[in-house]
């Protein structure tokens, strides 16, 4: 962690200018409490009725009045070869992220919130959507899910592995972006995979809980 500016021993909220529900922020919170925004999720909070910890970013987002409501909680961070998810993971030292407000209103953000999330293999980042939750799977995933829950693929570079629970077995297959996909896959019971290579795996929004059991140890989760 280079410079850090936020230090958590649990879960951070990270939450962005995009679109983020009052609902899902709050369910956010009560799993990871510390909020931190990146540049124009500094008004998002505000409109909200929440004070972030922290407004980190190039600040070329975040309004005057909320310039003025946030001052001395904006770390300025100037560089331009990152995105302000990106500058908010690497200056927030966490045990987990639960990242809101990264998706939704410009596809190019979004995209960019994607990569960012294949490019940090040892952060636990789960980005939470409109409708899903996302997330890098690690080398060995174990997911408890109901019988009937979508369970999309989808590589990031080349990427290979072997599951069981998934109505269609990824056995054998050579997945990459321009080439094989696994949109729309299927859990038909409890779901493991092992993956080579970086893959979004992505369920439905209601799954949150299922995807922090799988991701974070019992300690991380509080029990």
């Amino acid at each position: 962690m280079n410079d850090e500016i936020v230090h958590c021993e649990a879960g951070v909220t990270l939450l962005g200018g995009g679109i983020a529900s009052a609902t899902d922020v709050a369910i956010s919170l009560t799993i990871a409490p510390v909020l931190v925004a990146a540049d124009g999720g500094g008004d998002r909070a505000l409109a909200l009725g929440l004070t972030p910890a922290a407004v980190i970013g190039d600040m070329d987002s975040l309004s005057a009045a909320g310039r003025a409501a946030l001052a001395g909680r904006l770390h300025p961070v100037g560089e331009q070869d990152s995105t302000d998810f990106g500058k908010c993971l690497r200056h927030v030292a966490a045990r987990f992220y639960l990242c809101l407000g990264f998706t939704g209103l410009r596809l190019d953000h979004t995209l960019a919130a994607l990569t960012e999330l294949t490019s940090r293999p040892d952060q636990i980042v789960i980005l939470i959507a409109e409708d899903e939750v996302i997330f890098r799977a690690p080398p060995r995933l174990c997911l408890d899910l109901p019988v009937g829950t979508r369970v999309s693929l989808h590589p990031m570079g080349p990427a290979s592995g072997r599951s069981t629970g998934l109505r269609w077995p990824i056995d054998g297959l050579a997945f990459a972006p321009e080439t094989r996909t696994g949109t729309s896959n299927e859990a038909v019971g409890p779901v493991e995979v092992q993956i080579d290579g970086p893959m979004l795996v992505l369920v439905p929004k209601d799954q949150l809980t299922p995807v922090l059991h799988a991701l974070l140890p019992p300690a991380a989760r509080g029990e």
